[in-house]
């Protein structure tokens, strides 16, 4: 009874808040960086995880990870990542190797390139879209149903 009662004092005596923030840091899909609404930022941007800009930013962004640009905010960037889901403005060109997701109420001014692209009613797109598997050597996937069993 003694040991099981030490393991709970143990287990107890660590901070509830240093736990939460293991877990967080832990889970894929979340923000890990964000650059709030107000701040402005100039440079070159490189990170590993997701990234999500509501402020200003001038530069470039490098990442293999996901980029997400808030409702709000202001980017003029040549931007290159894995993921990039665009709510806000952004001016310059983007380079995606999975995918360009552009939400409403979006506007991008400059050229994309990706292998997928989304784009919701009411987007305002100003440029080129060229569009290939950047991550197969510029072949092109095989199409649904024509795996061989």
């Amino acid at each position: 009874m003694a040991l099981l009662g030490g393991k709970k004092d143990e287990a107890s005596s660590k901070p509830l808040f240093r736990r939460e923030e293991e877990s967080v840091s832990q889970r894929s899909g979340e923000v890990h960086t964000l650059l709030g609404k107000g701040s402005e930022f100039e440079g070159k941007l490189t990170f590993e995880g997701q990234v999500r800009i509501d402020g200003k930013f001038q530069g470039q962004i490098i990442t293999k990870d996901v980029l997400v640009i808030g409702d709000g905010a202001k980017v003029q960037a040549e931007i290159q990542a894995g993921t990039v889901i665009i709510n806000g403005q952004v001016e310059g060109n983007v380079k995606a190797t999975q995918i360009i997701e552009l939400k409403t109420p979006g506007r991008v001014k400059g050229n994309l390139e990706t292998p997928s692209l989304s784009m919701d009613r009411g987007v305002i797109f100003e440029g080129s879209l060229k569009m290939e598997n950047l991550g197969t050597g510029g072949r092109p996937p095989p199409p649904p149903g024509s795996e061989k069993k």
